[in-house]
């Protein structure tokens, strides 16, 4: 047993008592290789779950009371699951109340429980440590229901509940791979039909570094919220000269620069990052397949820089994290990932560069931009689940 876990389990028995049977429940967090900002247009998206999760360590009650306890906060939510309302509204409890609001919505027959909960997905750097604590809860709900929902509906039912309890318009993508992803294989997602296939990663010699900008991401929402509605226009627009357009998945990239110009500028610079990355996921697909982790890493850099210039939601510490790492010998490729505006940067690089990269990122990063840099090495991971 690690020195985590046992730090999990010694807080529930001094909260709710020894000598129970107690179950422990996990789900990562998710980095995406590549496909940004192509969720919410229907499109394709290429994530790996990592090895950093949220784990919950609970017991069953007899009652509908559900009573957790966050190590990271010392704080504790207590809900009864007989009486849904009034809501919480603030805090990290919206996402355990909201996940099981939707499970009894769907007349999943919710049972109380005693649960310690503690994360090691860093908060607030778009690895999705919001999904991480839903698909946790949800996890040990249905298993103490002894519910089974497949994996494509939880993670749906993990999406509404923190759109509608933590009022943020995420995608269906962190949900997804933190539920359905498996050791050492990245999950080629089609964000429309939910169709997945399970891609092998195999990169003996490649490690992924994520490093953390640690930039507030003040800009972030409504960027976003911008973003989402000039794509909308676009498909909306080419849809006019095009047939069957539906969102901007349906553009191809020779579609797209035969119609170029009936958008607006700002339009067609939105529209354009979009469809070429479909492309880009397509064609990073195919790369893991043969393996030519030299093209992942050009697709990557390529990635990057039309979100920097096309789609315009990288910033500063990002790109510089971004040259720090193209600068390295054996870095194949870096890019931003998540929403942007902060959050992290991932480089593919070669296992022999790994400290090379840490030390420039730690050294230089700070000098650069004012913020400590936290680095990590990761490795795809499974979804989640029980630890048995």
């Amino acid at each position: 047993m690690n020195e985590r876990m046992k730090r999990i389990l010694e807080e529930h028995g001094r909260r709710y008592g020894q000598g129970q049977d107690i179950r422990v429940f996990r789900a990562p967090g998710r980095v995406n290789l590549i496909g940004e900002h192509t969720d919410y247009n229907d499109g394709f998206v290429l994530p790996i779950a990592i090895d950093r999760d949220t784990t919950i360590a609970a017991t069953p009650r007899k009652d509908g009371l559900i009573r957790l306890h966050a190590l990271d906060f010392d704080e504790t939510v207590v809900f009864d699951t007989h009486r849904m309302e009034p809501r919480i509204n603030t805090g990290w409890g919206r996402y355990p109340y909201g996940v099981a609001a939707v499970l009894a919505r769907e007349h999943v027959a919710l049972r109380g429980c005693d649960g310690v909960v503690q994360g090691t997905v860093p908060i607030g750097a778009g690895l999705s440590s919001s999904a991480s604590i839903e698909m946790a809860t949800a996890t040990m709900l249905c298993a103490f229901a002894e519910t089974e929902i497949p994996g494509t509906r939880l993670a749906r039912l993990c999406q509404m509940a923190e759109n509608e309890y933590a009022g943020v318009n995420c995608g269906i993508m962190d949900p997804f791979i933190s539920r359905l992803a498996q050791p050492h294989t990245a999950l080629f997602i089609d964000c429309r039909s939910l169709d997945y296939t399970i891609i092998p990663f195999d990169a003996p010699d490649y490690a992924l570094i994520v490093a953390n900008t640690n930039r507030p991401r003040g800009l972030a929402d409504s960027a976003y919220n911008e973003r989402r509605r000039e794509c909308e226009e676009g498909a909306r627009l080419l849809g006019r000269h095009i047939e069957n357009i539906r969102a901007l998945r349906d553009v191809t990239p020779a579609r797209f620069d035969a119609h170029r110009s009936v958008l607006p500028d700002i339009v067609a610079r939105r529209c354009e990052h979009v469809i070429r990355e479909n492309d880009r996921v397509m064609q990073s697909v195919e790369t893991l397949i043969k393996r030519d982790f030299a093209r992942l890493g050009a697709l990557m850099n390529d990635s990057h820089d039309s979100l920097r210039d096309l789609y315009e939601v990288s910033c500063r510490e990002l790109d510089t994290l971004v040259d720090i790492a193209r600068r390295c010998d054996g870095v194949a490729g870096a890019r931003m990932t998540g929403a942007g505006f902060g959050g992290c940067a991932i480089a593919l690089v070669k296992i022999e560069a790994v400290e090379t990269l840490e030390t420039a990122i730690r050294r230089e990063y700070p000098q650069i931009t004012g913020y400590p840099a936290d680095v990590y090495v990761c490795q795809p991971s499974g979804g989640a689940g029980e630890i048995v």
